[in-house]
Protein backbone atom coordinates (compact mmCIF):
# COMPACT_ATOMS: atom_id res chain seq x y z
CA UNK A 1 0.00 0.00 0.00
CA UNK A 2 2.72 1.91 0.82
CA UNK A 3 4.29 2.33 -2.81
CA UNK A 4 0.50 3.11 -3.90
CA UNK A 5 -0.03 5.87 -2.20
CA UNK A 6 3.88 6.78 -2.87
CA UNK A 7 2.38 6.77 -7.20
CA UNK A 8 0.25 9.31 -5.81
CA UNK A 9 2.44 11.51 -4.41
CA UNK A 10 5.05 10.87 -7.02
CA UNK A 11 3.34 12.99 -9.13
CA UNK A 12 4.39 16.25 -7.50
CA UNK A 13 7.63 14.60 -7.35
CA UNK A 14 7.31 13.68 -3.72
CA UNK A 15 8.47 10.00 -2.69
CA UNK A 16 5.85 10.06 0.51
CA UNK A 17 3.21 7.84 0.98
CA UNK A 18 1.50 10.01 3.76
CA UNK A 19 1.79 12.85 1.05
CA UNK A 20 0.11 10.25 -1.06
CA UNK A 21 -2.85 9.56 1.92
CA UNK A 22 -3.24 13.44 2.33
CA UNK A 23 -4.01 13.94 -1.57
CA UNK A 24 -5.90 10.69 -1.96
CA UNK A 25 -8.19 12.70 0.91
CA UNK A 26 -8.23 15.77 -1.16
CA UNK A 27 -9.27 14.47 -4.14
CA UNK A 28 -12.17 12.49 -2.45
CA UNK A 29 -13.46 15.56 -0.88
CA UNK A 30 -14.15 16.78 -4.11
CA UNK A 31 -14.86 14.12 -5.68
CA UNK A 32 -15.14 10.76 -4.51
CA UNK A 33 -15.38 8.79 -7.46
CA UNK A 34 -12.06 10.25 -8.98
CA UNK A 35 -10.66 9.61 -5.43
CA UNK A 36 -11.42 5.93 -5.84
CA UNK A 37 -10.03 6.32 -10.16
CA UNK A 38 -7.11 7.50 -8.90
CA UNK A 39 -6.78 4.67 -6.23
CA UNK A 40 -7.52 2.14 -8.17
CA UNK A 41 -4.87 3.55 -10.55
CA UNK A 42 -1.95 3.89 -8.41
CA UNK A 43 -2.50 0.35 -7.79
CA UNK A 44 -2.58 -0.96 -11.07
CA UNK A 45 0.42 1.06 -11.93
CA UNK A 46 2.20 -0.48 -8.92
CA UNK A 47 1.12 -3.73 -9.36
CA UNK A 48 2.24 -4.26 -13.27
CA UNK A 49 5.62 -2.41 -12.15
CA UNK A 50 6.14 -5.39 -9.41
CA UNK A 51 4.76 -8.48 -11.32
CA UNK A 52 6.99 -7.18 -14.69
CA UNK A 53 9.67 -5.22 -13.14
CA UNK A 54 13.72 -5.89 -12.46
CA UNK A 55 13.75 -2.20 -10.76
CA UNK A 56 11.72 -3.27 -7.63
CA UNK A 57 13.28 -0.21 -5.83
CA UNK A 58 12.09 2.25 -8.41
CA UNK A 59 8.29 0.32 -8.13
CA UNK A 60 8.40 1.08 -3.97
CA UNK A 61 9.34 4.81 -4.84
CA UNK A 62 5.94 4.62 -6.96
CA UNK A 63 7.78 5.28 -10.06
CA UNK A 64 5.33 3.48 -12.17
CA UNK A 65 2.24 4.50 -10.14
CA UNK A 66 2.36 8.30 -10.99
CA UNK A 67 1.85 7.94 -14.47
CA UNK A 68 -1.64 5.54 -14.24
CA UNK A 69 -2.64 8.08 -11.01
CA UNK A 70 -2.74 11.18 -14.06
CA UNK A 71 -4.23 9.26 -17.06
CA UNK A 72 -7.29 7.59 -14.84
CA UNK A 73 -8.41 10.87 -13.40
CA UNK A 74 -7.72 12.56 -17.03
CA UNK A 75 -9.59 10.19 -19.48
CA UNK A 76 -12.45 9.48 -16.18
CA UNK A 77 -12.57 13.11 -16.54
CA UNK A 78 -12.49 13.99 -20.36
CA UNK A 79 -14.52 10.70 -21.24
CA UNK A 80 -18.42 9.30 -20.60
CA UNK A 81 -20.33 6.68 -21.36
CA UNK A 82 -21.25 3.57 -19.93
CA UNK A 83 -17.34 2.53 -20.40
CA UNK A 84 -16.08 5.45 -18.63
CA UNK A 85 -14.83 3.59 -15.63
CA UNK A 86 -13.09 0.91 -17.99
CA UNK A 87 -11.57 2.94 -20.25
CA UNK A 88 -9.64 5.13 -17.33
CA UNK A 89 -8.40 2.09 -15.82
CA UNK A 90 -7.49 0.10 -18.76
CA UNK A 91 -5.67 3.57 -19.87
CA UNK A 92 -4.06 3.32 -16.15
CA UNK A 93 -2.79 -0.11 -16.88
CA UNK A 94 -1.25 1.36 -20.77
CA UNK A 95 0.70 4.09 -19.58
CA UNK A 96 2.71 1.59 -17.55
CA UNK A 97 3.61 0.12 -20.20
CA UNK A 98 4.36 3.49 -21.94
CA UNK A 99 5.92 4.78 -18.98
CA UNK A 100 8.27 1.74 -18.85
CA UNK A 101 9.38 1.94 -22.59
CA UNK A 102 9.98 5.53 -22.30
CA UNK A 103 12.65 4.87 -19.04
CA UNK A 104 14.42 2.60 -21.06
CA UNK A 105 14.82 5.48 -24.41
CA UNK A 106 15.65 7.68 -22.26
CA UNK A 107 18.00 5.56 -19.44
CA UNK A 108 21.10 6.70 -20.89
CA UNK A 109 20.33 10.98 -21.31
CA UNK A 110 19.87 12.59 -18.72
CA UNK A 111 16.43 13.37 -19.65
CA UNK A 112 13.72 11.83 -16.92
CA UNK A 113 10.34 10.94 -18.04
CA UNK A 114 8.30 13.17 -16.10
CA UNK A 115 4.65 12.95 -16.94
CA UNK A 116 5.01 12.57 -21.14
CA UNK A 117 3.41 8.98 -20.98
CA UNK A 118 0.38 10.25 -19.76
CA UNK A 119 0.18 13.34 -21.39
CA UNK A 120 0.16 11.45 -25.04
CA UNK A 121 -1.99 8.63 -23.95
CA UNK A 122 -4.56 10.99 -23.13
CA UNK A 123 -4.43 13.14 -26.10
CA UNK A 124 -4.28 10.03 -28.50
CA UNK A 125 -7.43 8.67 -26.62
CA UNK A 126 -9.41 11.52 -26.54
CA UNK A 127 -8.77 12.36 -30.07
CA UNK A 128 -9.60 8.85 -30.99
CA UNK A 129 -12.93 9.89 -29.92
CA UNK A 130 -13.81 11.08 -33.21
CA UNK A 131 -13.45 8.36 -34.96
CA UNK A 132 -14.25 5.44 -32.56
CA UNK A 133 -17.87 5.66 -31.20
CA UNK A 134 -16.70 3.52 -27.88
CA UNK A 135 -14.97 6.74 -26.44
CA UNK A 136 -17.29 9.35 -25.88
CA UNK A 137 -15.97 13.00 -25.51
CA UNK A 138 -16.56 15.39 -22.62
CA UNK A 139 -18.61 17.72 -23.57
CA UNK A 140 -16.45 20.69 -22.21
CA UNK A 141 -13.75 19.44 -24.69
CA UNK A 142 -14.85 20.65 -28.01
CA UNK A 143 -12.81 21.93 -31.04
CA UNK A 144 -12.26 26.49 -30.76
CA UNK A 145 -12.31 28.21 -34.07
CA UNK A 146 -9.10 30.06 -33.32
CA UNK A 147 -10.20 33.25 -35.13
CA UNK A 148 -13.65 33.82 -33.39
CA UNK A 149 -11.53 32.54 -29.91
CA UNK A 150 -13.75 34.18 -27.16
CA UNK A 151 -11.50 34.88 -24.17
CA UNK A 152 -12.90 36.34 -21.12
CA UNK A 153 -10.80 39.67 -20.24
CA UNK A 154 -13.34 41.17 -17.32
CA UNK A 155 -12.48 41.97 -14.08
CA UNK A 156 -13.49 39.81 -11.94
CA UNK A 157 -10.48 38.52 -10.92
CA UNK A 158 -10.33 36.15 -7.98
CA UNK A 159 -7.09 36.14 -7.21
CA UNK A 160 -7.09 33.74 -3.75
CA UNK A 161 -8.72 30.98 -5.69
CA UNK A 162 -6.78 31.00 -8.38
CA UNK A 163 -3.14 30.45 -6.25
CA UNK A 164 -4.94 27.77 -4.55
CA UNK A 165 -6.66 26.03 -7.63
CA UNK A 166 -2.91 26.62 -9.02
CA UNK A 167 -1.71 23.92 -6.96
CA UNK A 168 -5.38 22.00 -6.57
CA UNK A 169 -4.72 21.70 -10.72
CA UNK A 170 -2.19 19.41 -10.70
CA UNK A 171 -5.21 16.71 -9.83
CA UNK A 172 -7.45 18.07 -11.84
CA UNK A 173 -8.79 19.73 -8.88
CA UNK A 174 -10.95 23.32 -8.41
CA UNK A 175 -12.04 23.05 -4.72
CA UNK A 176 -10.21 25.25 -2.64
CA UNK A 177 -9.76 22.94 0.31
CA UNK A 178 -8.59 20.07 -1.97
CA UNK A 179 -6.23 22.69 -2.67
CA UNK A 180 -4.93 23.33 0.95
CA UNK A 181 -5.04 20.01 1.50
CA UNK A 182 -2.57 18.68 -1.40
CA UNK A 183 -0.31 22.06 -0.01
CA UNK A 184 -0.47 20.63 3.65
CA UNK A 185 0.35 17.22 2.08
CA UNK A 186 3.58 19.03 0.24
CA UNK A 187 4.03 20.43 3.57
CA UNK A 188 4.29 17.12 5.69
CA UNK A 189 7.16 16.20 2.58
CA UNK A 190 9.04 19.14 3.93
CA UNK A 191 8.40 22.83 4.40
CA UNK A 192 10.78 24.06 1.84
CA UNK A 193 8.63 22.32 -0.96
CA UNK A 194 5.65 23.55 -0.08
CA UNK A 195 7.26 26.91 0.11
CA UNK A 196 8.22 25.97 -3.23
CA UNK A 197 4.68 25.02 -4.42
CA UNK A 198 3.37 28.57 -3.10
CA UNK A 199 6.44 30.71 -4.84
CA UNK A 200 5.55 28.46 -7.97
CA UNK A 201 1.37 29.37 -8.24
CA UNK A 202 2.56 32.95 -7.01
CA UNK A 203 4.95 33.89 -9.64
CA UNK A 204 2.89 31.56 -12.61
CA UNK A 205 -0.65 33.87 -11.84
CA UNK A 206 1.43 37.19 -11.55
CA UNK A 207 3.43 36.00 -15.04
CA UNK A 208 0.11 35.28 -16.30
CA UNK A 209 -2.01 38.41 -15.02
CA UNK A 210 1.33 40.85 -16.12
CA UNK A 211 1.13 39.04 -20.07
CA UNK A 212 -3.20 39.99 -19.78
CA UNK A 213 -4.13 35.94 -19.63
CA UNK A 214 -7.74 35.06 -19.76
CA UNK A 215 -9.49 35.67 -16.72
CA UNK A 216 -11.33 32.82 -16.08
CA UNK A 217 -8.10 30.58 -17.06
CA UNK A 218 -6.37 32.57 -13.91
CA UNK A 219 -9.30 32.01 -11.82
CA UNK A 220 -9.33 28.42 -12.31
CA UNK A 221 -5.12 27.98 -11.63
CA UNK A 222 -4.42 26.66 -15.20
CA UNK A 223 -1.39 28.77 -15.42
CA UNK A 224 -0.59 27.92 -12.23
CA UNK A 225 -0.13 23.93 -12.14
CA UNK A 226 3.10 23.94 -14.35
CA UNK A 227 4.75 26.46 -12.92
CA UNK A 228 4.13 24.30 -9.16
CA UNK A 229 5.28 20.98 -10.64
CA UNK A 230 8.26 23.24 -12.99
CA UNK A 231 9.85 25.28 -9.73
CA UNK A 232 9.14 21.73 -7.36
CA UNK A 233 11.32 19.93 -10.58
CA UNK A 234 14.27 22.20 -10.93
CA UNK A 235 15.04 24.00 -7.43
CA UNK A 236 14.11 20.44 -6.05
CA UNK A 237 14.33 17.12 -7.01
CA UNK A 238 16.59 18.17 -9.71
CA UNK A 239 18.37 20.67 -8.28
CA UNK A 240 22.60 20.43 -8.23
CA UNK A 241 23.29 22.32 -5.17
CA UNK A 242 23.20 25.95 -6.02
CA UNK A 243 22.75 28.91 -4.14
CA UNK A 244 20.76 30.27 -6.68
CA UNK A 245 18.72 26.81 -7.65
CA UNK A 246 15.45 29.42 -6.37
CA UNK A 247 16.23 31.69 -8.85
CA UNK A 248 16.44 29.49 -11.52
CA UNK A 249 13.31 27.45 -10.34
CA UNK A 250 11.45 30.90 -10.88
CA UNK A 251 12.98 32.08 -14.13
CA UNK A 252 11.68 28.39 -14.92
CA UNK A 253 8.14 29.43 -13.36
CA UNK A 254 7.92 32.35 -15.85
CA UNK A 255 8.80 30.53 -18.76
CA UNK A 256 5.85 28.04 -18.21
CA UNK A 257 3.49 31.10 -18.53
CA UNK A 258 4.29 31.64 -22.39
CA UNK A 259 4.68 28.35 -23.04
CA UNK A 260 1.45 27.19 -21.93
CA UNK A 261 -0.22 29.91 -23.71
CA UNK A 262 1.19 28.82 -26.66
CA UNK A 263 0.62 24.95 -26.65
CA UNK A 264 -3.03 25.66 -25.39
CA UNK A 265 -3.29 27.82 -28.64
CA UNK A 266 -1.70 25.43 -30.80
CA UNK A 267 -4.47 21.99 -29.17
CA UNK A 268 -7.54 24.19 -29.08
CA UNK A 269 -8.94 23.75 -32.94
CA UNK A 270 -8.36 19.72 -31.96
CA UNK A 271 -10.51 20.06 -28.38
CA UNK A 272 -7.31 19.05 -26.45
CA UNK A 273 -5.90 21.13 -22.94
CA UNK A 274 -2.39 21.65 -22.83
CA UNK A 275 -2.44 19.02 -19.88
CA UNK A 276 1.61 18.88 -18.23
CA UNK A 277 3.45 19.38 -21.55
CA UNK A 278 4.73 23.07 -20.24
CA UNK A 279 6.17 21.23 -17.09
CA UNK A 280 8.07 18.70 -18.91
CA UNK A 281 9.40 20.87 -21.85
CA UNK A 282 10.85 23.78 -19.59
CA UNK A 283 11.99 21.27 -16.92
CA UNK A 284 13.87 19.56 -19.79
CA UNK A 285 15.22 22.39 -21.02
CA UNK A 286 17.23 23.42 -18.09
CA UNK A 287 18.09 19.87 -16.97
CA UNK A 288 19.55 19.89 -20.31
CA UNK A 289 21.09 23.33 -20.92
CA UNK A 290 22.62 22.14 -17.50
CA UNK A 291 25.00 19.77 -19.05
CA UNK A 292 25.97 22.52 -22.10
CA UNK A 293 26.23 25.31 -19.87
CA UNK A 294 27.26 24.20 -16.46
CA UNK A 295 28.36 27.80 -15.23
CA UNK A 296 25.42 29.62 -16.11
CA UNK A 297 24.28 30.75 -12.72
CA UNK A 298 26.89 28.58 -11.10
CA UNK A 299 27.40 30.14 -7.67
CA UNK A 300 28.00 26.67 -5.94
CA UNK A 301 26.90 26.28 -2.34
CA UNK A 302 29.95 25.54 -0.02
Amino acid sequence: MSATLKGISQVILIDNPITGLIILVAIMISDISLGIVALLSAMIGTWIGYIGGKDKAAVNQGIFGYNSVLAGIALFLFLGGELQWVIALVGAAVVTLITAAMMYVLSSTVVPVLTLPYIMLTWTTVLSSYHLKTFHLSPELVPQDLIHLNLDQGENVQWLNGLIDGIGQVYFQENMWSGVLILIGICWAGWRLALYAVIGTLIAWLTAYGLGAEITSLNLGLYGFNGVLTILAVSGIYSTGRRLELLRGMIAVILTVPVTAGVTTWLNPYGLTSLTLPFVLVTWLFITTEQILPELLANKSG
